[in-house]
């Protein structure tokens, strides 16, 4: 069972810079996707940013120009860098993991954007 914990949560101000990273338990090979969704109170999961094992990227059109995700395959670790901070990115932020046909999620960090 991969375990992917999550680290670089935190408190930051409007306008400001954090960055998430995600490692893996083992290492994955093949093909796979790892990514970032975020969940508000009150409201459902979402998709944040997701990175094939190609290097392809997809981003939420709420994030585009403002975060960045990218991944070291030798290190089994994802990385998100969110820049331009605003209040409404408030949310616990998850690892994902789709990996032969199987979905796994880390535990959450929690970000807040608030001055």
């Amino acid at each position: 069972q991969v375990q992917l914990v999550e680290s670089g949560g935190g408190l930051v101000q409007p306008g400001g810079s954090l960055t998430l990273s995600c490692a893996a338990s083992e290492s994955i090979s093949g093909i796979n996707i790892m990514g970032w969704y975020r969940q508000a109170p009150g409201n459902q999961r979402e998709l944040v940013a997701t990175i094939t094992s190609a290097g392809t990227t997809n981003y939420a059109d709420s994030v585009k120009g403002r975060f960045t995700i990218s991944r070291d395959n030798a290190k089994n670790t994802v990385y998100l860098l969110m820049s331009s901070l605003k209040p409404e990115d408030t949310a616990v932020y998850y690892c994902n993991l789709q990996w032969w046909y199987r979905n796994y999620w880390g535990q959450g960090t929690q970000v807040t954007v608030s001055s």
